[in-house]
């Protein structure tokens, strides 16, 4: 079987159709699936090499951003996801995705308690603007293997902002840092985030969420500002060619 990545959609999901071209650009096959089809058969995710879910307002993030769509994938597809996670294909979570992700509780640790969520951005409004990300070199992230160590790319999000348990935030910030599990961070902390986090993956590097929009920027025709060429490749496409060139490989 070739390289296929499921990508989400439905019930306020708006990024489907993007991030599923990042992947073909790629050269992977790419799969949006409604998610009450994958409800419907949660035992069709075993054909599947990974799996994306993109940037939106999933069910209008009524009882919270992700809340009920994570509990849909936790409640609805089980094992079978449970067997996707363990069998360590990797999951890509953007923005909303990323609060899902959170609030399944594959980032940043895989436990029961949560010590980590993404709160209102500090300003207490929805931002839509770019921002330069500054790369950690040391990440094990698989997805952001060989980016540049500054890039920009477009953040739109009300509810961004990397908070950790009262507490304890040193201790988990510096634990991520040990286990290389901060790929990136905002080069200007507009939103408040601890330590200016952008995104967090977790200690295999597989599982990334992350509040900018990588599918957003694949080609410099999108950049903020016009480019000689239209059609070259922009930063945003990298984090998708390393996890399809990782899965041929694999």
């Amino acid at each position: 079987m070739g390289v296929k990545f499921l990508v989400l959609t439905g019930d306020g999901i708006n990024c489907e159709r993007e991030t599923a071209q990042a992947f073909i650009n790629a050269g992977a096959e790419a799969e949006i699936v409604h998610v009450n089809d994958l409800l419907d058969n949660p035992e069709s995710l075993y054909n599947y090499s990974g799996m994306a879910i993109p940037g939106g307002f999933s069910f209008g993030d009524e009882l919270g951003s992700g809340q009920v769509l994570a509990l849909k994938i936790k409640h609805g597809l089980k094992e079978a996801f449970d067997n996707f996670v363990s069998e360590k294909k990797p999951i890509l979570g953007i923005c909303n995705g990323f609060q899902v992700l959170v609030k399944l509780g594959l980032l940043p640790f895989p436990q029961a308690q949560r010590v980590m969520a993404l709160a209102p951005n500090q300003g207490g409004y929805f931002t839509n603007r770019w921002s330069t990300l500054k790369t950690n070199r040391e990440s094990v992230c698989v997805w952001t293997k060989g980016l540049e160590n500054e890039f920009e790319l477009p953040v739109r999000h009300g509810e961004g902002r990397v908070v950790f348990k009262i507490g304890e935030e040193e201790r988990i910030f510096n634990e991520l840092v040990n286990n290389g599990q901060i790929p990136f961070t905002y080069k200007e902390n507009f939103n408040g985030s601890y330590q200016a986090i952008a995104g967090v993956c977790d200690s295999t590097g597989l599982i990334l969420g992350m509040m900018p929009h990588p599918e957003a920027y694949v080609f410099e025709a999108t950049a903020k500002n016009k480019k000689e060429n239209p059609f070259a490749k922009a930063p945003g496409q990298k984090l998708f060619d390393n996890i399809v060139e990782y899965l041929k490989k694999r």
